[in-house]
């Protein structure tokens, strides 16, 4: 897909079909568009873990409660390893949140361009989610999305409401 309709026709997924999971090769397609993120300093400071047998589902998915995160064949956690960031030396900033929010831009819009679903979630709760994972105090959580096909006869809504360039952009 042409990057431009790629990134206008994206949507946030929440009606996943169970039955259908996605293939090792479509998963490896999208999780090497994270491996290849750019990330400060190239550190890398970043796990991806795929979430997709049933009793690791099942222990995960107690940390958000929508059926339609339940659906979803596989769950997708990216993991930043804090201590591993890039630290700017003069005020002691971490880049780790800037270098997550790329990967899972880069993994989410590998996904769509396979044209598989996903929806970033944040609203999870984090002790339950650590618990599930068995987190060491290196590890934290990123964000969440489920990764599969939308249910069959699902419609995207296609009415993405953003600002006017003229709302956001100034040049000086």
């Amino acid at each position: 897909m042409e990057y431009n309709d790629l990134i206008r026709t994206r949507e946030s997924i929440r009606d996943y079909d169970p039955e259908r999971p996605v293939s090792s090769d479509t998963l490896e397609k999208i999780l090497e568009a994270g491996r290849i993120a750019p990330s400060a300093c190239n550190y890398q400071p970043w796990e991806f873990l795929v979430i997709h047998s049933p009793e690791m589902l099942e222990k995960v998915r107690a940390c958000y409660h929508r059926q339609w995160f339940k659906d979803a064949p596989h769950l997708l956690v990216v993991l930043g390893l804090k201590d591993k960031a890039w630290v700017r030396s003069y005020d002691r900033y971490n880049s780790i949140e800037t270098d997550l929010a790329i990967v899972m831009t880069h993994l989410i819009l590998a996904a769509e361009n396979e044209g598989v679903g996903t929806c970033w979630i944040e609203a999870y709760d984090p002790a339950i989610l650590a618990k599930a994972l068995g987190l060491k105090e290196n590890q934290v959580v990123f964000g969440i999305t489920p990764l599969g096909y939308p249910r069959e006869g699902f419609v995207k809504k296609g009415n993405k409401i953003r600002k006017k360039l003229e709302e956001i952009v100034r040049y000086l």
